[in-house]
């Protein structure tokens, strides 16, 4: 059904699922501030379920061709929340100038490029700045850092936080190499060339 003639909004599989994942957000910050035993655990645990439905409401989208406009526009949406409120807990855990820097980074750039791609959108450009491999290798690397700095937990014989630390900084880097890849695929237009 055509929902550009139908004014009530269907909700698809794949919107549910982005859906869910922007409820589990105050879930996770509960949980991440809970006074009880395995709470890092838990909150690792809502981050990676977080994780798996954003691949899960893709995938359910492409194979069975469950896309809508509003689907499109919260995906990325939910993403970014969920991303940017972790890196704030996990700042206000950890102030250290690495982790308040490497987030403001990642933070900052996903608000420039989304503005970017709005933009690009707005004067039928959106396709130069699609998502690419580097975009998706940088969210990748976002997960594991992410997941790995929640846990929070450094075991004896290997300095678990640290790898963290270091991932995120990695992480940073790709965000900066990606930003800059769509940065340049707009350059023409943002001249003012054609």
């Amino acid at each position: 059904m055509d929902n550009s003639t139908n004014p009530s909004l269907k909700i698809t599989l794949p919107t549910a699922l982005t859906l869910f994942r922007i409820a589990l957000l105050p879930v996770m910050v509960l949980v991440f501030y809970a006074d009880f035993r395995g709470s890092n655990l838990v909150a690792a645990g809502i981050f990676v379920a977080a994780a798996v439905t954003d691949w899960l409401d893709g995938w359910i989208a492409r194979r069975y061709g469950m896309t809508s406009a509003f689907g499109a526009f919260l995906d990325p949406v939910a993403d970014k929340l969920m991303v940017a409120v972790t890196l704030f807990l996990l700042v206000q855990q950890n102030h250290t100038p690495m982790m308040a820097v490497t987030s403001a980074v990642i933070v900052g750039r996903e608000i420039s490029i989304s503005a970017l791609r709005e933009w690009m959108a707005e004067i039928g450009q959106r396709a130069r700045v699609g998502v690419a491999m580097i975009g998706k290798v940088k969210t990748a690397m976002q997960i594991v850092a992410i997941v790995v700095l929640l846990h929070q937990r450094d075991f004896p014989e290997l300095r678990y936080y640290r790898i963290g630390e270091g991932l995120l900084v990695v992480a940073a880097i790709l965000t900066i190499w990606s930003g800059l890849q769509y940065v340049r695929a707009a350059w023409p237009i943002l001249r003012g060339h054609k």
